[in-house]
């Protein structure tokens, strides 16, 4: 917990510097108006929309293994979005004029909508995971009847937070790397493999140094809906690589400077997209194959090729590409500077101490030997 109170120390010591001398502390600049925040924003909410593969066969099949470790899922999506909200946040040169987001705009305004559909989403998984906790301090089930409508509308709220924030892209015309139909999937699929990565990372650590009671089947069938995830995402990859290189009009000029470069230069970001594909190829394979997918070993290393391949293919490889070479054909090389890899940080700490912090307030419902309260007299009574 120190070290997370650390992070949010020093990224709140480096936004405090980025709102007083302004977005000059950044490497973004005309040419390239988006870059690290956005590209992390982006990672997060397929994270969060990822909770939607464990709901479904929780909630809708009243499958066990996976019913006992959906609300980890749901904590995540709820710090996920958080995160999500405080990208978007630290973005914004003015940050007192954040409410131009909504009334000025609304609804012609694609970013609106996007505010919209995270909040109600963050809305819809806090009021399931909430009732759950409450529920359970008292040693009671959750309510069907007032939970599974909630779930039920989480479904295509988890759906419309990737759509609406792949919108934001395609529907720049001027940008032909975004401007295209297969992006909103595409985010989709990449998003149900790379939230579940995560979750099974994380469920191994807390199985091991919690005790949390979690089955291996669990674990195995969410890393066999990451494979049929992983695999339409790369498909669709190829599909887009495949119209741009068949058809060799000048919009190819962004995969060029994406995979190779320009004029003869190797692009700075050519490594990081063609290691994204390879990792994201191996880690298709290594959850493909039943034997693979069942040892630990090869599962981790799956579970973190899928983590780096589509954190790549989200940041680096689909935010800078779209602004470079720009439309009057400049080429401006963005890294992130210093500030905003502090920043981030900070919003990583906090995103991490919110999970935490909710985690251990579930603690009851999740292992029903720390349950204090009603739910332990009621556990005792149980057993007497």
């Amino acid at each position: 917990m120190a070290t997370m109170v650390l992070f949010v120390l020093i990224g709140a010591s480096a936004y405090f510097g980025q709102v007083t001398d302004g977005l000059i502390r950044t490497g973004m600049r005309d040419q390239v108006s988006w870059g690290f925040y956005i590209g992390n924003f982006t990672f997060l909410v397929g994270v969060a929309a990822a909770a939607v593969v464990l709901v479904i066969p929780a909630y809708i099949y009243d499958w066990k293994p996976i019913k006992e470790i959906v609300l980890i899922g749901e904590l995540l999506a709820i710090s996920a979005i958080i995160m999500c909200i405080a990208f978007v946040m630290v973005d914004v040169g003015r940050p007192e004029r954040t409410w131009h987001f909504l009334l000025p705009n609304f609804p012609r305004s694609l970013l609106a909508w996007d505010v919209l559909v995270l909040n109600g989403y963050l809305a819809i998984n806090a009021l399931v995971a909430f009732h759950i906790m409450y529920r359970g301090y008292f040693g009671k089930p959750y309510n069907k009847k007032w939970v599974l409508p909630l779930v039920l509308l989480s479904v295509p709220a988890a759906v419309s937070i990737h759509t609406v924030t792949a919108f934001l892209y395609s529907g720049l015309a001027a940008r032909s790397y975004w401007n295209t139909a297969i992006l909103a999937p595409r985010f989709l699929t990449s998003a149900f493999c790379s939230g579940p990565a995560i979750i099974l990372i994380l469920l191994q650590i807390l199985r091991r140094y919690w005790k949390f009671d979690i089955k291996d089947e669990a674990l195995h069938k969410i890393a066999e809906l990451m494979a049929y995830a992983m695999f339409i995402n790369l498909f669709l990859l190829g599909a887009e690589i495949y119209r741009e290189y068949y058809s060799d009009t000048h919009h190819l000029i962004h995969h060029e400077y994406l995979f190779s470069g320009l004029h003869g230069h190797m692009s700075p970001v050519a490594p990081y997209a063609w290691a994204s594909v390879i990792a994201s190829t191996v880690a298709f394979l290594l959850f493909l194959i039943p034997k693979t997918r069942k040892n630990f070993l090869t599962l981790n290393i799956g579970a973190v090729l899928i983590y780096f391949g589509v954190y790549v293919e989200k940041g680096i490889a689909l935010v800078i590409p779209g602004f470079t070479p720009s439309m009057l054909g400049e080429v401006y090389e963005y890294a992130p500077s210093f500030t905003e890899l502090q920043v981030a940080m900070g919003v990583f700490g906090v995103g991490a101490i919110v999970f935490t912090a909710l985690l251990k307030t579930a603690l009851p419902v999740l292992r029903p030997e720390d349950a204090v309260g009603p739910a332990a007299e009621a556990a005792a009574e149980a057993s007497a």
